[in-house]
């Protein structure tokens, strides 16, 4: 079924490294430091709007979460809010920007385990400076042979990207924890989707599972790859 394969990309954040337990412990932050300027808010819920409206304009990463909190963070306490709150919520964005890589378990063997057999592609989203931050800290740049930090993730992404680094989309495996952005998109392009799911993912990635699409595959975690690739084929 996958005997033509030659190219496999990969998600970064939340498939081969930590990334959300970050955006959740400092929402949690968040909401101490309004508890006695919005008593009776849902601070999570307003910060989700904030962000659910402002992805067009900031894109996906740390920058624009920080400066969805700073909006939370007005809109909340009508305007009252203290500059000494903002300067905390402002270095709480910092303080994410500066943290250190957490690799994810079987990432870096499966990644040594396909490099040389396969074409390996980094498809990432998100702020450039920030991906490329972690991805040196990571270690792993030296595995693919071509990293592509997209603004988002479509069907059209995937084919553009496939086509530039391997044979299409066709012969070509995406590998993540998003089923909304890194195996929906790529089915509909024409590729395996390969679903890698984390214990946290960001609500605005949920979809339902493409369960009756032919490339569709789920794992429990990464090191499963190797052997689910062989069975493709």
């Amino acid at each position: 079924m996958a005997r033509d394969l030659t190219t496999i990309g990969f998600d970064a954040d939340d498939t081969l490294w930590q990334n959300e337990q970050f955006f959740r412990a400092t929402e949690r932050r968040l909401t101490e430091l309004l508890a006695d300027h919005a008593p009776d808010v849902d601070v999570a819920a307003r910060l989700l709007e904030a962000e659910r409206r402002n992805l067009g304009l900031y894109g996906f990463g740390i920058k624009g979460f920080t400066l969805s909190m700073v909006e939370t963070a007005i809109e909340v306490s009508g305007g009252a809010v203290p500059a000494a709150v903002i300067a905390e919520i402002m270095a709480a964005g910092r303080e994410m920007l500066a943290h250190p890589i957490e690799i994810l378990p079987h990432a870096r063997e499966t990644l040594e385990r396909l490099a040389g057999h396969y074409r390996l592609v980094l498809v990432t989203k998100g702020d450039l400076f920030d991906q490329e931050r972690k991805l040196n800290q990571s270690g792993l740049g030296d595995l693919f042979e071509a990293v592509e930090i997209v603004s988002d993730k479509s069907a059209d992404t995937y084919r553009r990207v496939f086509s530039r680094h391997g044979d299409g989309p066709a012969r070509a495996m995406m590998v993540g924890n998003s089923l909304k952005s890194d195996v929906v998109p790529a089915i509909e392009a024409g590729g395996w989707g390969i679903h890698v799911p984390h214990e946290l993912t960001w609500v605005l990635e949920h979809v339902e599972a493409p369960l009756a699409a032919p490339r569709f595959r789920q794992i429990d975690d990464l090191g499963e790859l190797p052997a689910l690739i062989e069975s493709l084929e």
